[in-house]
């Protein structure tokens, strides 16, 4: 299967369209039924069982969601097992934050490929990965860019890759709404955003995104994972005219909170290092 059209079709529009092309992939899906499928779902979540749950979750696509998340999480386990293996990270605190981040990667891997298999589900494959972007980049200083350029290339998709992956489980948050799965992808979303911090401080920066600034060093390619941070409108209120004093300046306040990035946004940022088949 094709792995880019594959996510195309579980971008954020078109779960919301409700496009016959979902039935199509999830031929096994829909034979089981939603309703059946969710109550299989081992999480340990079961407990949502109410006929308002599941009528609920008839009206979003869990699995959707969590097939995209798949293949993010397969993207960063890749890379942060191959940034170890690349001799590039420094020993000390970086190779330990590298090591640490690793094993939740695969930890989260596994979890999601287990709650689509317990729901009737084929967990969807993992895609091929190309993290030098077509040549772009060479975090693994496989082509010569020289140890300091390769971990600052490491550094810079590191924090690409997180704040991409926080932002993508927060769109998603409501094709989960009424399912067992929700409690599991908010799991796994606030460990990504310590994973976020964690790399930003490695890289000297604050733990928080300002605006919507990528930070100093990012490529200009990572754009699109910041594109939105600016806004300060919350629940229909401009959250910088709160309070008083300089607590809440523009930059203070886009740092207060987090956007959600659509389907189609974490979809275009993965794809930049996806293999087409």
């Amino acid at each position: 299967m094709n792995i880019i059209k594959f996510l195309d079709d579980f971008t954020t529009s078109n779960i919301l369209d409700g496009k016959s092309s979902r039935r199509d992939i999830f031929g096994t899906f829909g034979d089981l039924g939603k309703k059946a499928a969710i109550a299989a779902v081992p999480f340990g979540l079961a407990a949502l069982s109410s006929k308002k749950a599941y009528a609920q979750s008839m009206d979003a696509d869990p699995v959707g969601a969590l097939q995209l998340a798949l293949t993010l999480e397969y993207l960063e386990d890749e890379f942060y097992d191959l940034a170890l293996q690349s001799g590039v990270l420094p020993t000390g605190r970086p190779e330990t934050v590298y090591m640490q981040i690793s094993k939740h990667e695969q930890a989260h891997v596994d979890f999601l490929i287990a709650g689509l298999e317990g729901a009737g589900v084929t967990p969807v494959e993992k895609p091929t990965f190309d993290f030098t972007a077509g040549g772009a980049f060479d975090p693994f200083n496989e082509n010569g860019a020289g140890q300091d350029t390769a971990y600052a290339q490491l550094l810079a998709l590191a924090q690409a890759f997180e704040d991409t992956g926080v932002r993508a489980y927060k769109g998603q948050a409501g094709n989960l709404l009424g399912s067992p799965f929700l409690t599991a992808a908010l799991q796994i979303h606030s460990v990504e955003a310590r994973h976020a911090s964690e790399i930003r401080r490695l890289r000297g920066l604050k733990g928080w995104i300002t605006n919507n600034e990528r930070g100093t060093g990012m490529p200009d390619a990572t754009q699109p994972v910041y594109n939105g941070e600016e806004n300060v409108t919350h629940g229909g209120v401009d959250v910088t005219t709160l309070g008083n004093g300089e607590a809440f300046t523009m930059e203070a306040s886009t740092e207060a909170y987090d956007e959600p990035l659509s389907g189609d946004d974490a979809v275009a940022i993965a794809s930049l290092f996806i293999v087409e088949e």
